[in-house]
């Protein structure tokens, strides 16, 4: 038997209005498990400003969001440059009043063997993933620092930043510098009021995954067998993980990783599968220099 599905969507363990007049920011917020997160703080009232490169990507997210009769807007930002992070947190504190929080979700990832990828990939990944969080999160704590107000920061990490990721070395790496930059920045900035947690998510599959992921061989078949959970999470279930660390009802909780995986990433086997190189997975041929 699996684990129970959860609650339908638009329902909520939260208050109704917890983040009434509340401002929160969603990097990448217009595809996929930003958009539900996005979509969960914006059903508690919150007016969610949705920062990506891509205009139809933020107009996915504003549209998301006003379907539910709430206030959101799409302000343009490449996450890798903090002159535009600067630029875009004028924007959002202008049309929609200054951010109270912060989800880090923007990401980058492809599967490739390390031997394969360039010095381009690996940059671009650890750009997005890494550098883009800090700088984020650089910004949201310096404005409140400033102004002497709490906020919460809320981030994105995932479980082969512990586990190890063959085939993702780049995001693995970066993932693995953000739940240190969580635990780190919680300690510093916990004396202001600024807690900084993350999430960690599991198999939460959705219409938005790029192509890269989509066609990694075997996705998304017998996906629930993966998983002791017996089943795949759905996205909303991580957009109330989100609100929940970000809300009133978690003042006391900072520098927490949350895993919403049902068990997967502690999954063990007596006797484990026999190994198959990451080469053979992605259905490469040996390296050549060639």
């Amino acid at each position: 038997m699996p684990l129970l599905d959860p609650p339908a969507e638009g329902a909520s363990a939260l208050p109704a209005g917890t983040f009434e007049g509340e401002t929160v920011i969603v990097t990448g917020g217009g595809t996929g498990l930003g958009k539900a997160m996005a979509v969960e703080f914006a059903r508690l009232g919150a007016r969610i400003a949705i920062l990506s490169r891509k205009a139809e990507h933020r107009d996915a997210g504003v549209a998301a969001v006003t379907a539910l009769g709430d206030e959101a807007a799409g302000i343009a930002c490449d996450i890798r440059q903090p002159d535009e992070i600067h630029a875009a947190f004028d924007a959002v504190e202008t049309r929609l009043g200054a951010p109270g929080v912060l989800v880090n979700n923007a990401a980058g990832n492809f599967p490739v063997p390390a031997e394969d990828m360039s010095p381009n990939a690996w940059r671009t990944v650890i750009d997005i993933v890494l550098n883009g969080t800090f700088f984020c999160s650089r910004e949201f704590g310096r404005r409140h620092l400033a102004a002497g107000s709490p906020g919460s920061i809320i981030n994105i990490g995932a479980a082969y930043a512990w586990a190890g990721g063959p085939g993702f070395s780049h995001s693995a790496a970066g993932k693995a510098g953000v739940v240190n930059l969580t635990e780190t920045l919680a300690v510093e900035w916990a004396p202001y009021g600024i807690r900084v947690n993350a999430l960690v998510p599991g198999l939460f599959p959705h219409d938005d995954e790029v192509q890269a992921i989509r066609s990694v061989p075997e996705r998304r078949k017998n996906d629930g067998a993966r998983s002791p959970a017996g089943r795949v999470g759905y996205p909303h279930e991580l957009g109330w993980a989100a609100t929940f660390l970000a809300s009133p009802y978690a003042s006391y909780i900072t520098g927490h990783t949350l895993v919403v995986d049902g068990a997967n990433w502690q999954r063990r086997a007596m006797l484990m599968p026999e190994f198959v190189p990451i080469r053979d997975q992605l259905g490469k041929e040996p390296f050549s220099l060639d």
